[in-house]
C-alpha cells in the first residue's frame, strides 16, 4: 500500500537548483535512508514533505488520514515550556486529559484531581499516561517537569524524539535524527526502529545506524532521484555499477560526438539535405557527452608539522562541576602518533576534558604539561561563529591569503576553498546562504589550513554528508599526527582511532586497547560471562570478599610487565606473520608454526590479564 507520492518535485532558490522533477514512492513499511552531498537539498526536501516548506513545483499526496510524524534537524521548542508540556502540547482529547492529571498532581488540589481523573476515565486516556511515561523513562528523561530552556542539546533532541513516538505515527520523517544523541541512546533508537512496523523516510549520516535499519536507500545526484532496494552497503555496491556504467556511455557519445560535430561543421550546403532529426540528435548527444560523473569530493591531503616526542602528560587532573566529578586524580602520558577515541553518555564531561587539555577550561587541581612541537587543530562541536554577511572567501582570507604546507603544497585562498568542494562561483556566497554541512566544511577547512599536528575533533560527523565523511576518514587514518576524536559515530570512530577512553561517570576512565565495536563485543562477552547460570538445584549463599577498588602495589607492577610482555609478544606475532606471508623458503616450518600458536595463546592470557587489571585501575 503506497503511503507517499511524491511526483515531478523541483526546488530552486534564486539561481541555485536544489533538485528538478524528481518523482519517488514510499509503500507501507518502507524504510529508506535519503542521501545525498550537503547542499544539495536533503533537509529542505524533507521539509517540503513535512509541510514547512513549498515546491517550486510537482504534487505530494499521502495516504488519506495517515498519522505523519516529523523530526526536523534542529527540534525548536517554547523555552518557557516544561518537558510536560511540550511532549503532551496536542489538543486530542487524551493528551489534554494527561495535562489536567499532572497538574493536578502537582497542585495537591483534591477537586481539581477528582475532575482530572473523571476525565482520564472518560477518554481512556490512562494507557495514553503509561505509555508517554514508559518512551520518556527509556530515553532516559525522568524529570517532566524540568524546564526546556534548562536542557542540554542531547536532552533537547529526546525530548523531541519522544513528542514524536508518543502521538504512535505511521510514518516518520526523520533528519539526522542521531545528532547529539549519545551513542546508548543512538543503539537504543536503531534498535526501536528496527523492531517497529513504522514506515520511515530518513536522512542520517550514521551508516552503521543506516545499514542496521533501512531496506532501501534514495539517493539525489546530478538534481535526481536514484532508488535501490537494499541497505547501505548494497546501495554502496549498486552505485558504483551506476557510476560505471554511467561513464562508459559517456565515453561513448563523445566517441561517436567527434564523428557527428566533423558532420556538422561542414558547410550548410553540405548538409542541407540532411534529415532535422540527425541535427536534432547531435544537440542531445552533446548535451549527453557533458554528463561525465564527478563526485566532487573533497581533495584532502593536507600535511601536519612536525611533532615531536612530548606531545602531552596529565599530572593529578581532577574538575568537578558542583556535585559532577568529571575527572579524579586523572594521569595519563599520550605517546607520539596516538589516535584516540572518547565515549561516554551525554554531560559525562567528554568535551570538558579535552577543553582542559587545550586551556580552555581550568583544572581544579593538577595541570596538563604539552609539549613545544604540539600545534592544535580544534574543531568544536559548537562550530565557528562565522561573520554571516561575509562571503565563503573572505572567512578564508580572514585567517591566511597564502596556505604554504611544503615545497611542493601552496595554495592561494581560492585555491584551497576549491579542494575543500567550494568552486570559485561558491566561494562569492554569502556565508548565510550556506547549508549547515556546508558550514562545517567551512570551518574543517579553517582548521586544516593551519597545518595543525595535533587534531582535536568535538563532534565532528554532525551535518557532513557521507562522502565528506568518508574522505575525512580516510585523511585522518593517515594522518602523520595525533589525534582525539569525541565522537557518537560509531563508523567513524571504527576507522579512524586506535584505542578508547570510555567515560563512565563519576571521574573513572576505563582505557580499552582497540575501537568501539572492539570495546562493545569486549563488553558483551564480559557480561556473559559475569552473568549467574541458572540452577537446578538448591542454590547456596555464599559469602565472597569484597574486591578491592584499587590495584595493590603488587598488581600495579603486574600491570607494568603485562604491558612490556604484550609489546613483546605482538612484536613476535607479526614477525612471524611477515616470514609465513614472504612466500620465501621457511626452514623449520613445525618449529616456526607451533611458535606462532604458542604466542598467540600467551598473546591472549596477557591481554585478557591486562583488561581485567586496568578495569580496576
Amino acid at each position: 500500500m503506497s503511503y507517499l507520492q511524491v511526483e515531478n518535485l523541483s526546488k530552486s532558490f534564486g539561481a541555485h537548483v536544489l533538485f528538478t522533477d524528481i518523482s519517488f514512492v514510499i509503500n507501507e513499511g518502507d524504510k529508506v535512508g535519503l542521501i545525498a552531498k550537503n547542499g544539495t537539498g536533503k533537509s529542505t526536501l524533507l521539509g517540503i514533505l513535512a509541510g514547512n516548506d513549498t515546491a517550486d513545483s510537482g504534487s505530494i499526496v499521502y495516504r488519506n488520514n495517515l498519522r505523519v510524524g516529523y523530526l526536523p534537524q534542529t527540534p525548536t521548542f517554547e523555552e518557557s515550556s516544561s518537558v510536560i508540556d511540550t511532549c503532551l502540547r496536542g489538543d486530542d482529547p487524551q493528551a489534554l486529559a494527561v495535562r489536567h492529571y499532572e497538574a493536578a498532581l502537582l497542585s495537591g488540589d483534591g477537586e481539581a484531581m477528582t475532575h482530572a481523573i473523571q476525565m482520564m476515565d472518560n477518554v481512556h486516556a490512562w494507557d495514553y499516561e503509561d505509555r508517554f511515561k514508559q518512551i520518556l523513562t527509556m530515553l532516559k528523561i525522568t524529570d517532566f517537569g524540568q524546564p526546556i530552556a534548562s536542557l542540554s542539546g542531547g536532552q533537547a533532541k529526546r525530548v523531541a524524539l519522544a513528542r514524536l513516538l508518543i502521538n504512535e505515527p505511521q510514518m516518520l520523517i526523520l533528519d539526522e535524527p542521531t545528532n547529539h544523541l549519545d551513542i546508548d541512546m543512538i543503539e537504543w533508537l536503531e534498535n526501536y526502529l528496527r523492531r517497529s512496523h513504522i514506515t520511515l523516510l530518513m536522512v542520517t549520516h550514521d551508516r552503521y545506524f543506516l545499514d542496521n535499519i533501512c531496506n532501501r536507500i534514495i539517493e539525489m545526484d546530478q538534481r535526481t532521484i536514484y532508488g535501490y532496494n537494499g541497505n547501505y552497503n548494497y546501495y554502496l555496491e549498486k552505485r558504483a555499477e551506476r557510476v560505471e556504467t554511467q561513464n562508459a556511455q559517456v565515453e561513448r557519445a563523445r566517441n561517436l560526438l567527434r564523428t557527428e560535430l566533423d558532420w556538422m561543421r561542414r558547410q550548410p550546403q553540405a548538409r542541407a539535405h540532411k534529415a532535422q532529426y540527425r541535427i536534432d540528435a547531435f544537440y542531445d548527444l552533446q548535451e549527453r557527452a557533458r554528463r561525465i560523473h564527478d563526485d566532487g569530493e573533497v581533495e584532502l591531503s593536507v600535511k601536519a608539522a612536525y611533532i615531536g616526542k612530548k606531545i602531552f602528560t596529565a599530572h593529578h587532573v581532577s574538575k568537578r562541576w558542583g556535585d559532577k566529578v568529571i575527572l579524579d586524580d586523572f594521569n595519563y602520558t599520550f605517546a607520539r602518533y596516538e589516535k584516540l577515541g572518547i565515549v561516554g553518555d551525554n554531560g559525562v564531561g567528554k568535551s570538558t576534558l579535552i577543553k582542559m587539555l587545550l586551556g580552555i577550561v581550568p583544572p581544579d587541581s593538577g595541570h596538563f604539561e604539552v609539549g613545544e612541537t604540539v600545534r592544535f587543530g580544534y574543531y568544536s562541536q559548537e562550530g565557528i561563529e562565522f561573520d554571516e554577511s561575509q562571503r565563503v572567501i573572505d572567512a578564508v582570507r580572514e585567517v591566511a591569503e597564502y596556505i604554504y604546507f611544503d615545497e611542493r603544497h601552496q595554495y592561494t585562498a581560492s585555491q584551497f576553498l576549491t579542494r575543500f568542494l567550494f568552486p570559485p562561483a561558491d566561494q562569492q556566497r554569502l556565508i548565510a546562504k550556506l547549508s549547515g554541512g556546508e558550514r562545517r566544511r567551512l570551518y574543517l577547512a579553517t582548521v586544516l589550513m593551519r597545518k595543525p599536528n595535533f587534531l582535536i575533533l568535538d563532534e565532528p560527523t554532525n551535518d557532513l554528508d557521507i562522502t565528506t565523511l568518508g574522505i575525512l576518514e580516510d585523511y585522518l587514518s593517515q594522518f602523520k599526527g595525533c589525534m582525539i576524536v569525541v565522537s557518537h559515530d560509531r563508523f567513524f570512530m571504527d576507522r579512524t582511532v586506535d584505542h578508547t577512553f570510555v567515560m563512565t561517570g563519576n571521574g573513572h576512565i576505563k582505557d580499552f586497547p582497540g575501537n568501539y565495536s572492539e570495546y562493545r563485543a569486549w563488553l558483551t562477552a564480559h557480561a556473559d560471562k559475569q552473568s549467574p547460570k541458572p540452577q537446578k538445584e538448591e542454590p547456596r549463599v555464599k559469602t565472597r570478599e569484597p574486591r578491592p577498588d584499587r590495584l595493590t602495589y603488587k598488581e600495579r607492577r603486574e600491570l607494568e610487565a603485562l604491558t612490556a610482555t604484550i609489546e613483546q609478544l605482538t612484536a613476535e606475532r607479526n614477525k612471524l606473520d611477515e616470514l609465513f606471508a614472504s612466500g620465501q623458503t621457511i626452514d623449520n616450518v613445525a618449529t616456526h608454526a607451533a611458535r606462532y600458536q604458542q604466542v598467540k595463546d600467551e598473546l591472549d592470557i596477557a591481554e585478557m590479564r591486562w583488561l581485567e587489571l586496568s578495569e580496576r585501575e
